[in-house]
């Protein structure tokens, strides 16, 4: 022990005496009461305060820099979170949905789910997992709980392509829920509309749109849309209505295939007719 403070002596003797002496100072200095060590004591004791102020800021920096690191990743994984719920919800909505049409339908229908979609602004289609095995044909409506979607257009084992609403090679015979008039309705390549259709019938805008019986291809009423607008031809003799459909395509995820395909001759005549 006397080594030890033998040898912290001989090589810091410098330090402790000059330790000592500041201690011994400033202890002097808080009990004197002369006005001029009062200034030299108010001067000392503001320098102390300003330097330790500059050291607190650094390290506080420093702090403030790896709290900010930690807030902005717990807001990166709360952005996550919350995006993921928002999902949850609309696909819990969807398949609500789905289940509420199922349960009140007695139609034959068999659900799937689309695994791709083409983002052609013209021909618009999308690929179902359910095939020739689960007894889909082409023909078939393809809907969901908030109304159709498109056509099956060609099947294979285990997947079906659809035409959608907004492809241009798929025409439907229409009609106007609410006076029975029947049209044609066709995607323009920027919106659904119903072509040709004479000024004297009484279409009116909100009105809904229904697939209708005349057309073999969809032998059942399904919801189509409402109309959103209707304006004259070029000829002004003609109107062209245009419908807002009910399903949003380039959205839907969990759709239906109503299994029924009343009468494959006429359809092929239909099919080719409207494709003209």
């Amino acid at each position: 022990m006397f080594k030890l403070l033998s040898y912290v002596w001989d090589n810091f003797k410098e330090y402790l005496v000059l330790v000592v002496i500041v201690i011994l100072s400033l202890t002097l200095l808080t009990q004197n009461n002369n006005p001029q060590v009062q200034k030299v004591r108010a001067v000392a004791f503001a320098s102390f305060a300003t330097v330790s102020s500059v050291f607190y800021d650094l390290f506080n920096i420093t702090q403030l820099k790896n709290e900010n690191l930690i807030l902005r990743r717990t807001n990166a994984e709360l952005m996550i979170q919350i995006s993921q719920l928002r999902e949850q919800g609309i696909l819990n909505r969807e398949l609500k949905g789905m289940l509420n049409l199922r349960d009140t339908t007695t139609l034959p229908i068999f659900p799937a789910t689309i695994v791709s979609k083409s983002l052609s602004i013209t021909q618009n289609t999308i690929t179902i997992n359910a095939g020739q095995k689960d007894g889909i044909k082409p023909g078939m409506p393809v809907i969901s709980y908030r109304g159709l979607v498109g056509i099956i257009q060609s099947c294979s084992e285990n997947f079906s392509i659809a035409r959608t609403l907004k492809n241009v090679d798929l025409k439907l015979t229409v009609k106007n829920e609410k006076n029975r008039l029947n049209g044609i309705m066709k995607w323009d390549g920027e919106k659904l509309i119903i072509v040709d259709v004479p000024r004297t019938y009484d279409f009116d805008v909100g009105d809904r749109i229904i697939t209708s019986e005349v057309s073999s291809i969809i032998p059942v009423p399904i919801p189509v849309g409402i109309i959103s607008n209707i304006q004259e031809d070029k000829t002004g003799l003609l109107n062209l209505i245009q419908v807002t459909p009910f399903e949003e395509v380039l959205s839907v995820e969990n759709v239906f295939i109503l299994l029924m395909v009343e009468n494959a001759e006429k359809n092929n005549l239909e099919l080719n007719f409207y494709n003209r």
